[in-house]
């Protein structure tokens, strides 16, 4: 605690130049909090609000509303209203640092989640009263009272009908960054406006989640930013303005339904009169919020084309900075960067799931999967394995099932290798071809990232030295170094690379490449690489 005793009851605070970074995800709302001052730069505060615990009344599971349609997911957007004033009153009555300190606020929102309004929102956000909730003032603001999220796999027929009208579903990432995607804004959109022709009518602004909540800051219709924007099939990927074409493939008068967009660094103006006068908080100022994906690659430290992360999860994603999007994003997804440029990223959905079943398959736990990887020569003999245990995204597979080449199955180790090499061979050919050249470095996170026998041969395949990542908060973490970084720019220069250093690293020691190893995987990626590919011409028969 950064005090020092003044009078009982009294409490005198270090002076600091505060920045706050806050991510609204499915399952939770995390405030991030850092001091950016020169010599004491460092992560001053951290609080997470769990939707599902802290906000039971609205039902949700992990965050979620499930439907009787079992592709359709929602979550009502009263919950986020109401988990930002208790994140806001949660900062303004902590006691480790000044609150009047905090200079600027960025923050980030699970990508694709739509929310609709009606034409009393704007009157409503520039009326708040702050003597009550703030839940309590914009229930009546929706034209549509759930928000469908990135979960929602419901609008197929939309992403068909979209690609068709553009040109193809390739077409269509070359002009928004990706191919149509269910998931998508774009999609889903124009799933509501055909199904529910009234509840559009009906909706005079359609926000994304970021824009939603930055709105609820500002106290006024706030912008979106490119990152989030590049997630909803609509936005022209290279001039990062609204596509009219696909604009008008989605929807009527879509235009004047969509908030503008900004670039990401831009200042959009100052705290709402609302938060200063509920909970004592300064007029600091706000930028526009932008998607996990984007806030996450500066909050790992991913800030120079070279640079890649690598996230083991339930499924596993490669990502990283480019200069300029591939001509053909194919499975990518391109993202604006908060950096400038662009973030590209890649989706695998074999990842945590594909490793338990070959973990359970030979009745091993952690640790003896681990040996048994340890154990195997890099290479495996020339074994290999295609890890689809469910249909994949990259490359698009709907016909599931592992794939096993010179490799017997009764042969436990081998497989648990086979597996690993697997993934991460996929992982490094997909990403070198769409990124034009190989990292220098990796940072990786996700569960698996703390298994270091993993890591090995992450590194050794990749051939460039692997981090473990420090923080587990990466998305509020760049939300707080953009607001950092936007406020050092105004006042004369600022550079990416040395801000993130003080704050991204520490998460153990590096893993290096083995130079023979990657050797041998050098000349094993184009074994993997044909072999996929007969398997995806095969899948197309």
């Amino acid at each position: 605690r950064r005090v020092s005793w003044l009078l009982p009851g009294m409490i005198r605070y270090r002076r600091m130049a505060l920045y706050v970074g806050l991510d609204s995800s499915t399952q939770s709302l995390t405030a991030t909090v850092i001091d950016g001052a020169a010599g004491s730069r460092r992560v001053v505060f951290e609080h997470s609000i769990v939707f599902a615990r802290d906000l039971p009344q609205y039902g949700t599971v992990n965050g979620v509303t499930r439907h009787d349609d079992p592709l359709v997911v929602t979550s009502p957007p009263l919950m986020w209203v109401e988990a930002l004033d208790m994140m806001m009153a949660a900062l303004a009555r902590q006691r480790m640092f000044d609150p009047a300190d905090v200079a600027a606020i960025a923050g980030c929102a699970q990508q694709h989640g739509t929310v609709y309004l009606n034409d009393t929102y704007a009157a409503a956000l520039a009326a708040l009263d702050a003597s009550r909730p703030l839940a309590e003032q914009l229930q009546g603001v929706f034209s549509r009272r759930e928000s469908p999220v990135w979960m929602d796999e419901s609008t197929g027929p939309q992403c068909l009908a979209l690609a068709h009208a553009l040109g193809g579903p390739d077409e269509v990432a070359r002009v928004t960054g990706s191919r149509p995607f269910a998931r998508f804004a774009g999609p889903q959109i124009k799933k509501f406006a055909a199904g529910n022709p009234a509840g559009y009518a009906a909706t005079r602004r359609i926000d994304l989640v970021s824009s939603f909540l930055a709105s609820l800051l500002l106290g006024a219709p706030a912008p979106l930013d490119p990152g989030d924007a590049a997630g909803m099939n609509l936005m022209n990927i290279r001039t990062r303005r609204w596509s009219p074409p696909a604009l008008d493939a989605t929807a009527p008068a879509l235009a004047q339904r969509l908030p503008p967009i900004q670039d990401s660094s831009a200042r959009i103006g100052v705290l709402a009169r609302y938060w200063r006068d509920r909970y004592g908080l300064p007029s600091a100022e706000l930028l526009p919020w932008t998607g996990d994906n984007p806030s996450s690659l500066v909050g790992a430290g991913l800030v120079q084309a070279g640079d890649v992360g690598v996230s083991l999860g339930t499924s596993d994603t490669v990502f990283g900075p480019v200069d300029t999007p591939p001509a053909e994003p194919r499975w990518a997804n391109v993202f604006g960067s908060p950096t400038g440029g662009y973030m590209l990223l890649v989706c695998f959905r074999n990842g945590s799931l594909a490793r338990e079943h070959i973990r359970d398959r030979y009745g091993l736990d952690w640790p003896g999967f681990s040996r048994a990887l340890a154990d195997t020569p890099p290479g495996n003999n020339g074994a290999l394995m295609i890890p689809w245990v469910e249909a994949e995204i990259t490359p698009t597979i709907d016909s599931p099932g592992l794939r096993r080449f010179n490799l017997a199955e009764d042969d436990a180790a081998a497989n648990v290798r086979a597996l690993v090499e697997g993934q991460m061979m996929a992982m490094a050919n997909h990403w070198d071809a769409l990124a034009g050249r190989r990292p220098h470095r990796i940072r990786a996170t996700g569960g698996a990232s703390s298994n270091r026998a993993i890591l090995q041969v992450m590194a050794d395949v990749f051939g460039a030295d692997v981090y473990p990542a420090a923080s587990t908060s990466a998305a509020s973490l760049g939300g707080a170094l953009r607001a950092l970084h936007a406020v050092e720019a105004a006042r004369g220069g600022a550079d990416w690379r040395a801000l993130v250093a003080d704050f991204v690293g520490g998460g153990g020691e590096a893993v290096a490449a083995n130079p023979a190893h990657a050797a041998v995987y050098h000349r094993l990626r184009g074994d993997y690489a044909a072999r996929e590919a007969e398997a995806t011409a095969s899948s197309r028969t």
